[in-house]
């Protein structure tokens, strides 16, 4: 599961004791959890907004831990200790306050970022008395509150103004984001799409280890010699593979450069985790995913009679289930009837396949079939040259999408046609192509071109001799 926007966990992981003690591991409801931290460290008799104001810096510190893998990219079991200091007091099995457990009750699903970034931010803080700290201090909160201040300004006072409040953020993640999945050449979706962000970015600290370009979810050569790279700055085994420990040595060196377990995090900004597939989709669903996943099916079932075709109409209906599930049935998947990683690597597999194995010309179409990855700032080849070409005559109606030089490069003028033209389709407002958007520019050129009869060279981007 990569680290996309954060979604509060149904239960935490705590280890009752120092990172390395014997010490045993119990799993808790998260918000059973904040109860009994806020019970442990602070007093019930506090001023309300104090309270409030102690409980939305208890709940981001232990969802950064969470977010960031603090503990699991250590190689450790749990996600959080109860090691004061370390962490936060946790006490297994202690009474809980009545008014703070119905306080945690209303606001579990609240936590702080810093304005421009999406993970939890690092709320550190300390008593205030016996000891002082950068951070929020919890005897302070009491003063502050006496003085009228809210909860809200309570935490500005100590942790700046540029911070916000995430509120009522959806619950039901895990706390691990390696899917037990072994990344390698060949592999597509959102977890590669991670690793590349993240190896970018670790680059910058580390300049052996080369830039992907373009990150596009696709597990190529540039890919595995990046990580090969990684493996051998961090004395890992460089076999190009991502596993569980190269996994997790990502992220630990990823959240040791950006600071993310800091007060003076840099941060992760919204475009950092901006996600090239939708990890689940399900009946009822409508949308440019749902499009893209009746074409990869509506393929699959060309070839394969078991498959129903599909109506690519962009609404995840009976039919778009009764073919899922006839892929995935197939496909030897669980037949859930609804997408998840494993149904969307699958079927990018599949499509690739597909269309790698077929000989030229096989299409009769008058324009290519979808390439088979999505196509982005940095993207190069025959498939990028007949987007252009594609492009620049749909201009000479749609006169709003701006021409582009045919080179065969994915660059940024390039990019603002594909902007112009999703604009004008309502396709959404990122500038990469994927199968629905080719779908849609394919299918507006054949229109544009119908009624001209085909000859040699009339059509870019396919052969027709």
């Amino acid at each position: 599961m990569p680290n996309t926007t954060p979604v509060i966990p149904e239960f935490i992981t705590v280890h009752l004791g120092a990172p390395d003690s014997d010490a045993p591991n119990v799993t808790v409801p998260f918000v059973d959890y904040i109860k009994n931290v806020a019970s442990s460290e602070i007093f019930p008799t506090w001023p309300e907004n104090a309270i409030r104001a102690n409980v939305y810096a208890q709940i981001s510190f232990a969802l950064n831990r969470i977010y960031t893998d603090y503990y699991r990219s250590r190689g450790y079991d749990f996600d959080i200790t109860n090691s004061i200091g370390i962490d936060q007091s946790f006490v297994n099995g202690r009474d809980i306050f009545e008014n703070i457990s119905q306080i945690v009750d209303e606001i579990f699903n609240d936590y702080i970022i810093m304005s421009g970034s999406i993970e939890p931010f690092f709320a550190a803080y300390c008593d205030g008395r016996e000891l002082r700290c950068q951070g929020l201090e919890q005897w302070g909160t009491v003063s502050l509150a006496e003085q009228g201040y809210t909860p809200f300004e309570i935490l500005q006072f100590y942790y700046g103004d540029n911070i916000q409040l995430v509120r009522n953020a959806p619950v039901g993640g895990r706390t691990q984001t390696w899917d037990g999945r072994t990344l390698g050449i060949g592999d597509l979706g959102n977890a590669v799409q991670q690793v590349q962000l993240r190896l970018n970015r670790i680059s910058k600290n580390f300049p052996s280890i080369p830039k992907i370009y373009p990150v596009d979810g696709v597990f190529g050569e540039e890919t595995e010699n990046a990580v090969r790279e990684y493996q051998r700055a961090f004395d890992l085994n460089p076999d190009g593979l991502v596993g569980k420990e190269t996994w997790y040595s990502i992220q630990r060196t990823f959240n040791a450069v950006k600071r993310l377990n800091d007060l003076t995090s840099e941060g992760i900004r919204q475009e950092e985790i901006e996600l090239l597939f939708n990890s689940f989709l399900e009946e009822g669903d409508t949308g440019a995913e749902v499009y893209e996943l009746q074409y990869l099916l509506n393929l699959a079932s060309e070839f394969n009679n078991e498959i129903p075709p599909v109506s690519i109409d962009g609404i995840f209906g009976s039919g778009t289930k009764n073919a899922l599930e006839a892929f995935q049935r197939a496909n030897g998947l669980e037949i859930t009837g609804q997408v998840g990683l494993q149904d969307w690597d699958r079927l990018y597999r599949e499509y690739v396949g597909i269309i790698n194995s077929l000989p030229q010309g096989y299409f009769s179409s008058i324009t290519l079939p979808y390439p088979g990855t999505v196509l982005r700032i940095g993207s190069s080849g025959e498939a990028v040259s007949a987007l252009q070409e594609y492009l620049n005559y749909i201009s000479n109606t749609y006169t709003s999408i701006p021409k582009t030089a045919v080179d065969g490069v994915f660059g940024p003028a390039t990019q603002r046609a594909v902007l112009a033209y999703k604009e004008i389709f309502g396709l959404g407002n990122q500038g990469i192509v994927s199968s629905s958007t080719w779908d849609s520019i394919t299918s507006t050129y054949r229109d544009l071109y119908d009624g001209n009869q085909a000859s040699p060279g009339q059509y870019p981007g396919y052969n027709l001799g």
